[in-house]
């Protein structure tokens, strides 16, 4: 039998102990407890889309007190049993509390900004989107592990578009204007004074709406290659009151947008792309003059996979498995996947001719 490489090994039971295949009962118990965890989590994870749908973060959020499973279930037209229920699962999460003398759960401020209030920096349940959508492609995700083929972001489930959208806006809301414009030089004047902005990948448009309002002397034109995202970011711009300065269009990473953008932006999708070094050949392609900046946010991450292995490794290797390197293997990229590193992003923009590179750190994943 094939002895196992020492650094593979688990630690001996006992200091006498010499088999390589000795098992550390406490270790298997260790393990188990944090399986056990991810499972809670994972069922939970279904507890938090039936919150946010039926509005029940919210309807606590706004009460502001303590409410009882029968209160709640009036105010959201919903069945009390199944709200009690429900509640007892989120009070034993630690989402909620729950006073043991009256009976009634309460949703503390802190909390509710996670959990009820869109336009908070720390709004979480966009996530939870994605991650419905992720379990109702399992069949695909299962035959493209098979057979190494792609799967196009356009071929999941819908929960997938929505969901992207609403967990990346409060990331842009309060990066976006505060810090990543004010940290390209000279760009923050341009753009109050008037430029033009390409969003390349824009998905729903929530990128080029922030910006739009911030700048209303630039002009911005959002560009993906998903007819569902554009259709909802023109829909997004009608509704912000920004349309008059705001155009998307169906249009891939490849494909010429023109050549006078003062800015051209990627925001977290130049990794989901099957051919990132074109896409920025073309972005040199499509800037006025060398005067001009390509802004690349993308999610953090360092250059080698033992420095990743935390909580945002993952969060992103997981979902990179089955969203981010299935779409970039449909066209037949290289697939960098979402934890590429800063190495590789620098790598490709001197492969796309973008030489002068500069680094904006911040603490958002």
């Amino acid at each position: 039998m094939n002895s196992i490489p020492e650094s593979y090994q688990s630690p001996k039971s006992t200091p006498s102990s010499t088999s390589p295949n000795t098992i550390d009962q406490s270790k298997v118990e260790e393990f188990m407890m944090k399986a056990v965890g991810d499972m809670a989590s994972s069922l939970g994870a279904i507890t938090i889309l039936l919150g946010d749908r039926l509005g029940l973060y919210k309807a606590m959020a706004k009460s502001g007190r303590p409410i009882t499973s029968e209160e709640l279930a009036s105010q959201t037209n919903t069945a009390e049993r199944y709200i009690r229920e429900w509640l007892a699962s989120q009070a034993a999460a630690g989402y909620i509390t729950y006073n043991q003398a009256d009976k009634k759960f309460f949703l503390s401020p802190e909390n509710a900004m996670v959990l009820a209030n869109e336009d908070s920096p720390t709004y979480m349940l966009g996530a939870y989107h994605i991650v419905s959508s992720i379990f109702k492609d399992e069949d695909k995700l299962v035959d493209i592990f098979k057979t190494g083929k792609g799967l196009r972001w356009g071929e999941h489930h819908h929960d997938l578009f929505e969901g992207t959208a609403k967990f990346f806006k409060p990331n842009y809301m309060s990066n976006l204007v505060p810090s990543w414009i004010p940290s390209l030089d000279g760009m923050q004047e341009k753009l109050k004074q008037g430029a033009k902005v390409a969003d390349i990948g824009c998905g729903y448009g929530v990128s080029t709406v922030i910006m739009a309002k911030e700048y209303p002397n630039s002009r911005f034109y959002g560009f993906d290659n998903h007819t569902e995202s554009i259709e909802a970011a023109r829909n997004l711009a009608q509704k912000e009151g920004v349309a008059d300065r705001v155009e998307f269009s169906i249009v891939s990473a490849n494909e010429s947008i023109g050549n006078d953008f003062d800015l051209v932006a990627f925001f977290d999708c130049l990794h989901d792309m099957a051919d990132p070094v074109g896409a920025l050949k073309f972005t040199k392609q499509a800037l006025k003059n060398d005067n001009c900046v390509c802004m690349i946010v993308e999610p953090m991450a360092n250059d080698n996979i033992e420095d990743n292995l935390n909580l945002v490794g993952k969060i992103y290797y997981s979902a990179s498995s089955v969203l981010c390197v299935p779409n970039a293997l449909a066209d037949n990229g290289i697939a960098l996947g979402a934890q590429a590193g800063e190495k590789k992003n620098k790598r490709d923009c001197r492969k796309g001719r973008l030489y002068k590179v500069q680094t904006c750190n911040t603490n958002t994943v």
